[in-house]
């Protein structure tokens, strides 16, 4: 597992490299003079020198490049809006929209497992049939429609919920529903698609033919046997959740990666926002080496086969 482990890491190193480049070029890729956005059009000649002196503007392009992951990794990368270092901003929303995520992904693998497991077991039935009812129902409704109509119900109408902000569990229950609930109709169908393909195989049959109860026949069998094509949807949508998020914690207010992107990009903070664009392109990177691991532990041969 250890070697497996170095491989991917070695892997990363040049994905990241590019995420870097990436970031980097968004400023200059960006119409129009980075300062003048920031500044306004009426800012004096001075303050235009004194920032174009500090974001390096007049230094050639690998030089500035140089400056941009220097100051990054030093936490010298300061924001032009709130006049401190980003990677501090970033650290604090970055935590919060974790939470986000967590509790999104929590709610999904809840739903998304029995239902799967019931569909496939119970195939053609009604059970079948109300959970691929809810994962066709699920996949159509998005994230900017799903969260506005949670408030109406929880928060406007029944008064459960608080409309939006951070706090308590109260104040992440719709956001993470409104997150998981997409997940959980993808995760679901899924499951149920790999379990169906995998309980006809001879090693299910000969399980159910030594007197292995139904349930373990399942669990532990065929489910195990299923994982992997469940753990590459699991990792892709748990990416998804940190741009998924962008929209969701505006329409909740929620404080988290997502919306200081947003409030960067109004307040015309190229820093920041290439700070919050990286940490999300740098969240992306950690969950695929994640999922890389946990197909290593599910199936110990993709160890041995990359």
């Amino acid at each position: 597992m250890r070697s497996y482990l170095g491989r991917r890491l070695l892997l990363s190193v040049p994905v990241v490299v590019g995420v870097l480049v990436l970031v980097f070029a968004l400023m200059h890729l960006a119409p129009g003079d980075p300062v003048e956005a920031m500044l306004g059009e009426s800012a004096a000649a001075a303050d235009r020198t004194a920032l174009r002196a500090a974001l390096h503007l007049d230094d050639p392009l690998p030089v500035q490049f140089y400056w941009f992951v220097s100051d990054l990794f030093r936490g010298r990368l300061e924001s032009v809006f709130y006049h401190r270092p980003v990677l501090g901003e970033v650290q604090t929303r970055l935590w919060a929209t974790a939470q986000l995520a967590l509790a999104a992904l929590g709610i999904s693998l809840l739903l998304a497992v029995p239902l799967g497991i019931l569909a496939a077991a119970r195939r053609g039935g009604a059970i079948d049939a109300g959970a691929m009812g809810f994962s066709l129902l699920g996949v159509s409704m998005p994230s900017f429609w799903l969260g506005p109509m949670l408030i109406l119900l929880f928060s406007i109408k029944l008064g459960w919920l608080p409309v939006s902000g951070s706090g308590g569990i109260e104040h992440l229950a719709l956001p993470a529903l409104t997150l998981g609930l997409g997940m959980a109709a993808i995760v679901s169908r899924m499951i149920r698609g790999t379990l169906l393909d995998t309980l006809p195989q001879p090693y299910v049959r000969t399980a159910r033919a030594k007197g292995a109860r139904e349930r373990t026949v399942i669990l532990r069998h065929a489910l195990m046997n299923a994982l992997i094509p469940a753990i590459t949807i699991v990792g892709l949508q748990a990416g998804a959740l940190l741009s998924g998020a962008i929209i969701t914690e505006t329409i909740f207010a929620w404080p988290g990666i997502g919306r200081l992107l947003i409030d960067a990009i109004n307040a015309r903070d190229y820093p920041l926002a290439q700070g919050a664009v990286l940490a999300i392109a740098l969240c992306y990177v950690a969950v695929n080496l994640v999922t890389d691991l946990a197909y290593a532990a599910a199936d110990p041969r993709v160890r041995y086969s990359r």
